[in-house]
C-alpha cells in the first residue's frame, strides 16, 4: 500500500464536508511545507470508498500519520494548524 521511505500523512475527506474544507488550507500549506520529509494525501472517501472502509472512516476529517504500512498516530476532526504542525514533526523524528 503505502512504500518504505517517507512517512505519510492522509487526509480523509468529501467535498460535502464543512470541517474538511476548514481543514483544507491548512492542509495544503503543511503539504508545502513539510514536502521534502513527508508524503501529503488527500482520500476522498466518496470515491475512494473501498480505502475509506480499510481503514474504518466514521467520521471526517480523519487524519493518519503512518511510516511504512504502520498507523503511528490517527486524529478526527480540523484540528489547528500547530498541532497539525507537531504531530507531522513527531513523526518525521519517530524511527
Amino acid at each position: 500500500m503505502v512504500k518504505e521511505g517517507k512517512p505519510v500523512f492522509l487526509d480523509f475527506y468529501a467535498d460535502w464536508c464543512g470541517p474538511c474544507k476548514t481543514l483544507l488550507p491548512t492542509v495544503e500549506k503543511l503539504s508545502e511545507e513539510f514536502k521534502d520529509s513527508v508524503e501529503v494525501r488527500k482520500v476522498n472517501v466518496d470515491t475512494q470508498r473501498e480505502l475509506a472502509a480499510k481503514f474504518g472512516i466514521r467520521s471526517i476529517p480523519a487524519l493518519f500519520f503512518m511510516k511504512g504500512n504502520k498507523v503511528i498516530e490517527k486524529a478526527n476532526g480540523a484540528l489547528p494548524e500547530s498541532e497539525l504542525r507537531n504531530k507531522l514533526n513527531a513523526l518525521i523524528s519517530k524511527n
